[in-house]
C-alpha cells in the first residue's frame, strides 16, 4: 500500500474568493466552503429525520431538508467569519431522484418527499416492464423502469394527495428533486428550475435531445405545467434572497449527487471512474459527448452541461445500501455504538466464516434491479459472532461494487485500470481494501474526499470565474492513498462466485 501526507486545512481567508458548497444528502444536509485550491476550510453538518410509515417506504418531510440546509449554511459562514458578500458564488448537490410536490404560491408542501429508496411503486414499475415499454425508456432516458426513479413517485402523490391532480393540471403545484426544492427556497420561489444530470433521473427526461419528452409524460401521467425549467449544470440560475444569508448570491452550480463527485474527483475524460460510499455505492464512469448504451443493466446518464458546451454523459451503476447498511449493524443490530466503530470489529477476524450478508433492504440496483428482493444473512453457524457479521457487511458493499464495475467494464469494452474513492466509507481502510481485493485494481482514495460538495463548488466556480478552465480543476486533484489488491485470481473469483449464490436466495422475496 503506498501512503501520502495529508495536508492541513486551509482556513476560510486564506484562499479567497471562497464557494460554498450546499450537499443536501439522504441522512443529512451540509455546508462546505472551499478555497481556490479546492480545500475544505469550512464545513457544517445537521441530520434529519428518516420516516419510515410502511415497509419499502421511505420518506422526509420536504420542510426538513429546508431548513436543516439553511441553518448549516449559516453556521459555517459564522464559525469561519466569512462575510456573504465576499462568497463568489454557491453550488448545491442533493440526494438524487428523491420527489417533492408543493404549492407554487405558498411553497408549502403538499405531501411528503418521497425518498429515493422508497418501493412502494414497485408493482407499478412491474406493470409499466409487463405493458412493453421497457425499450421506450431505455431508448430515451438511459434507464431502466424501476421505483428507484422519480416518475412513478410523482405520479403517486398527484394521485393520492387529495386534489393534487386537479390542482397540478390547473398550473398550482410544482415539482422538484431536491436540487430544484432548494433552488427554489433559496431564491424566494422566483426561480423553478434543475440542471440536465438531475432531470435525467426522473424516467421523463429525454437525454439525446436535453428536454422533457412528451411521449414520456403521456405514459406516467404527468402534467407539463408541474415541470421545472432546465438550465446548464455550470451557469447562473439565479440569486439568493438577500434575507436568507445577508447578500443577493449567484447560484452558479448544480449537480446530482454522484454527477458532482465525479466531477470533484476530476474525471473529466473518457474512461475514468469513480465510486462513491455514501448511503449506497454509485459507480460512474464517463463516456464523453456521447450517451452509451449498456449491455449489462446499468444506467446511461447525463453528467453536467455548461452553456455552449456538448453534455458530458456517464455511465453509471447505483448500489442501493453501503452506509445505510453499517447504520442498520447500528440501529437495527445495535452490534457497533458508532459507525466508525465497524472497521476494527470487522477486522478482528480473519474472514467471515462463510457468512454473508445480502443488503437488499430496498431491493437490488445495478445489474439486478429486483425490487422485490430482500436482505438476507446467510451461511451462519453457531460459531458466528458480531465480528462475522460486521465483516460480512463490509464485503457486501465491496462486493456490489465489485459486481457494477465488472459490468463497466464490459460495456465500456476495455479494462479500467483503477478506481477512485470517496464518501464517507472511503475512509474505511479495512473496506478500501477489500474493494481493491474484490476487484483486482487499485483503489484510488484522494485528499479531499469530500467530492461530493467539491464538484458543485467546481461547477459554480466555473461560472464565476473562480476556475479557467476544468484542466485547471484538474490539477488540483491530489492522492491520499492507494490500496493495491492482495487477492490471488482464484481467491478473487472463488468469492464473487460465492457472493451470486447468495445474492440468488434473497432475490424475488417480496410481496405487495
Amino acid at each position: 500500500m503506498q501512503y501520502l501526507r495529508r495536508m492541513p486545512a486551509s482556513s476560510a481567508t486564506d484562499r479567497s474568493p471562497c464557494i460554498l458548497a450546499l450537499d443536501q444528502g439522504t441522512t443529512s444536509s451540509r455546508a462546505i466552503l472551499f478555497d481556490r485550491l479546492g480545500q475544505v476550510c469550512g464545513t457544517a453538518q445537521q441530520e434529519f429525520a428518516q420516516i419510515f410509515p410502511r415497509p419499502g417506504w421511505v420518506e422526509h418531510r420536504p420542510q426538513d431538508l429546508w431548513q436543516s440546509q439553511l441553518a448549516v449554511a449559516r453556521q459555517v459562514l459564522a464559525e469561519q467569519g466569512v462575510e456573504p458578500s465576499s462568497l463568489a458564488g454557491i453550488g448545491i448537490t442533493n440526494q438524487r431522484e428523491t420527489t417533492l410536490l408543493w404549492d407554487r404560491r405558498t411553497s408549502e408542501p403538499v405531501g411528503p418527499a418521497i425518498v429515493w429508496q422508497d418501493r412502494r411503486t414497485a408493482s407499478r414499475c412491474e406493470q409499466l416492464l409487463a405493458d412493453g415499454h421497457a425499450d421506450l425508456i431505455r431508448d430515451t432516458t438511459g434507464l431502466v423502469i424501476d421505483a428507484y426513479f422519480s416518475a412513478t413517485k410523482l405520479a403517486w402523490l398527484l394521485d393520492h394527495v387529495p386534489g393534487a391532480r386537479e390542482r397540478a393540471q390547473r398550473g398550482e403545484l410544482a415539482f422538484g428533486t431536491v436540487d430544484t426544492w432548494l433552488l427554489w427556497q433559496l431564491t424566494g420561489g422566483r426561480v423553478h428550475a434543475t440542471d440536465p444530470g438531475n432531470a435525467s433521473r426522473t424516467l421523463l427526461f429525454n437525454i439525446h435531445t436535453l428536454s422533457w419528452d412528451p411521449a414520456l409524460l403521456d405514459l406516467f401521467g404527468i402534467p407539463a405545467s408541474v415541470l421545472p425549467a432546465v438550465m446548464p449544470s455550470s451557469g447562473v440560475m439565479g440569486h439568493t434572497d438577500v434575507a436568507l444569508l445577508g447578500a443577493s448570491l449567484p447560484i452558479a452550480g448544480v449537480a446530482g449527487d454522484q454527477q458532482a463527485a465525479t466531477f470533484g474527483q476530476a474525471c473529466h475524460r473518457p474512461g475514468m471512474a469513480k465510486n462513491t460510499y455514501g448511503t449506497g455505492c454509485f459507480m460512474l464512469m464517463n463516456t464523453g459527448d456521447q450517451a452509451a448504451v449498456s449491455r449489462h443493466r446499468l444506467l446511461s446518464t447525463v453528467g453536467w452541461t455548461a452553456a455552449g458546451r456538448a453534455a458530458t454523459y456517464c455511465l453509471e451503476g447505483s448500489v442501493f445500501m453501503a452506509g445505510a447498511t453499517v447504520q442498520w449493524l447500528r440501529d437495527g443490530l445495535q452490534i457497533i455504538e458508532r459507525s466508525a466503530d465497524v472497521e476494527a470489529l470487522a477486522a478482528s477476524v480473519e474472514d467471515t466464516g462463510d457468512v454473508y450478508l445480502v443488503p437488499a433492504f430496498a431491493g437490488l440496483g445495478a445489474p439486478h434491479w429486483d425490487g422485490h428482493a430482500r436482505a438476507a444473512l446467510l451461511g451462519m453457524t453457531r460459531g458466528t459472532g458480531r465480528a462475522h457479521v460486521a465483516r460480512a457487511a463490509l464485503e457486501a458493499i465491496a462486493l456490489q461494487s465489485a459486481e457494477v464495475f465488472a459490468a463497466m467494464e464490459a460495456d465500456a469494452g476495455m479494462p479500467v485500470d483503477q478506481l477512485r474513492v470517496d464518501g464517507g466509507a472511503s475512509a474505511n481502510n479495512l473496506l478500501m481494501q477489500l474493494q481493491a481485493d474484490v476487484l483486482g485494481v487499485p483503489v484510488v482514495r484522494p485528499r479531499v474526499t469530500e467530492t461530493t460538495a467539491l464538484g458543485a463548488a467546481y461547477l459554480a466556480g466555473l461560472a464565476t470565474g473562480v476556475w479557467r478552465d476544468v484542466d485547471e480543476i484538474a490539477a488540483l486533484w491530489q492522492v491520499d492513498r492507494v490500496f493495491e489488491p492482495a487477492w490471488s485470481g482464484d481467491r478473487r473469483q472463488a468469492k464473487r462466485e460465492r457472493w451470486r449464490q447468495a445474492v440468488e436466495r434473497a432475490g424475488h422475496w417480496a410481496r405487495d
